[in-house]
């Protein structure tokens, strides 16, 4: 059945996507919804919404910036509003975007709460086609699995995701084990998620974007001017060593496995994950709704195919 849906990302009607997202303080997240977009404007996703797992001032109005240079700020934006991170990026690239780009939303306030637009939006949609893609924290969606009956449905949050969510795919976790960055930043609802999430997950670990590294080829692009994701780049790779040969492409491949499909790029080893205390996960060989990436090809084939995704222009 896991395979089965992860295929069916390749049929030729539109993925419905909820991209959550903590948007800085790495610029992955940049990359990740460049390709959300790309993927979009051919027919092969549809953005339901764009969330935060985020509350720095300003998430709201740069995931504004980006919808509104795609030429789709109408999706519906979320930020959380009760207790989260408020990390955001060192390299001030959050503060050029506000600056300088069109965005109708000037604040968080403006956006809505982050739990309950998942619930209006999942409300919506039918039976079992939504794929969620978190490259954040899971703040969010441990507040969606926790909330209680509304106005959008007389389901819980458990229920509701169990009706109308198809898979989550989760840039989360070290594989077989390790620290990774998304999980440790809010243990408890990482440990809560990855033990009630009531249909499939799959995760694309800290090894498997460690490997990609992009951003060369669009900042070294002349015909692209007056683009967020080129100043985000631009900004970011010359301000840190370790990203001379480009940034590294952790968010990335979990929006393009959700839209495309694991293969012909990955295989997936099954069980499921297990949080501890400290953060640290590891992987329990046992189960079959969770897997986690194992490389099939060349890192250098996804590389190549994320640095062009990247430099998709907004439709005309």
């Amino acid at each position: 059945m896991f395979c089965t849906l992860l295929l069916s990302a390749q049929n030729k009607k539109p993925v419905p996507i909820i991209f959550d997202s903590d948007m800085g303080p790495d610029y992955d997240d940049v990359g990740a919804i460049t390709l959300l977009h790309a993927f979009a404007d051919n027919g092969e996703a549809k953005i339901l919404a764009t969330i935060a797992s985020t509350k720095y001032d300003g998430v709201a109005c740069v995931l504004d910036v980006f919808n509104t240079y795609f030429n789709k700020a109408d999706i519906p934006m979320g930020v959380p509003k009760g207790n989260a991170q408020t990390l955001r990026d060192w390299q001030h690239w959050t503060d050029t975007l506000i600056a300088n780009y069109p965005h109708k939303i000037k604040s968080n306030d403006e956006a809505e709460d982050a739990v309950e637009l998942y619930r209006k939006i999942l409300s919506k949609q039918s039976a079992h086609s939504v794929t969620i893609v978190t490259v954040g924290f899971l703040t969010n969606l441990d507040g969606l699995l926790k909330s209680k009956a509304d106005k959008y449905s007389p389901l819980d949050g458990k229920k509701l995701v169990a009706e109308k969510v198809k898979q989550l795919v989760c840039m989360a976790g070290k594989f077989p084990e390790g620290f990774e960055f998304n999980v440790d930043k809010d243990i408890p609802a990482s440990q809560f998620v990855f033990s009630n999430w009531p249909t499939n997950i799959l995760f694309s670990g800290f090894e498997i974007g460690e490997k990609i590294k992009v951003g060369l080829p669009l900042i070294n692009n002349n015909a692209i001017q007056n683009s967020p994701v080129k100043d985000v780049f631009r900004i970011s790779i010359p301000m840190a060593k370790e990203d001379s040969a480009g940034r590294k492409s952790w968010d990335e491949t979990a929006v393009m496995i959700a839209v495309k499909g694991f293969a012909p790029y990955y295989n997936l080893h099954y069980g499921h994950i297990e949080v501890a205390n400290d953060g640290k996960n590891k992987w329990n060989d046992s189960g079959k709704t969770q897997a986690y990436l194992v490389e099939a090809k060349p890192s250098s084939e996804v590389e190549s195919f994320v640095n062009n995704a990247i430099m998709h222009q907004p439709k005309k």
